[in-house]
């Protein structure tokens, strides 16, 4: 008989601009599926590695600031991304199908807004957030993973902001 162990707890970064989707978006729909991702390390990890109960940082991207608004979990875990085969749909992929599925959606809960945004220049200049992906020059990837311990620094800092 095999022994099923829960998979540990993992941490993300997902970013979203704040014309599509906003913190205070999520606050008011309490969840939304996380659709439209149309890159394939972050579809991997998407597919792959989110589970249910994971962790997320909330970024707002090509936003003054842009940074970190707020906390979310993963509701559930990845399942294909039924606009991916919606004909006319902007996130429609001829390649895509029902059957077949080339790209995923995750659904996302409310956790908290940050009273204030914890902004990338501030994540750049943290002690302890070095070696997050979203402070690379280049790094534009929708969906990253953060360690356990970058999260906690980006949410006792978002915490302690006031406007």
């Amino acid at each position: 008989m095999a022994i099923l162990f829960p998979m540990p707890k993992r941490y993300w970064l997902m970013k979203c601009e704040p014309a599509a989707y906003t913190i205070d978006d999520l606050a008011r729909d309490g969840r939304t599926s996380w659709e439209g991702v149309r890159n394939f390390q972050a579809r991997n990890f998407m597919r792959d590695d989110m589970q249910e109960g994971d962790e997320a940082l909330f970024y707002a991207s090509n936003a003054d600031p842009s940074g970190v608004t707020g906390l979310a979990r993963i509701a559930r875990a990845g399942y294909p991304d039924p606009f991916a085969w919606k004909k006319g749909h902007k996130y429609y992929d001829e390649g895509s199908t029902a059957a077949k599925p080339v790209w995923y959606s995750v659904d996302l809960a409310y956790v908290a807004t940050f009273p204030a945004v914890v902004s990338l220049e501030t994540l750049k200049n943290t002690k302890g957030l070095e070696q997050m992906m979203v402070i690379r020059k280049g790094s534009r990837l929708s969906v990253q993973p953060v360690t356990k311990s970058e999260f906690d620094i980006v949410a006792r800092l978002g915490s302690k902001r006031g406007r």
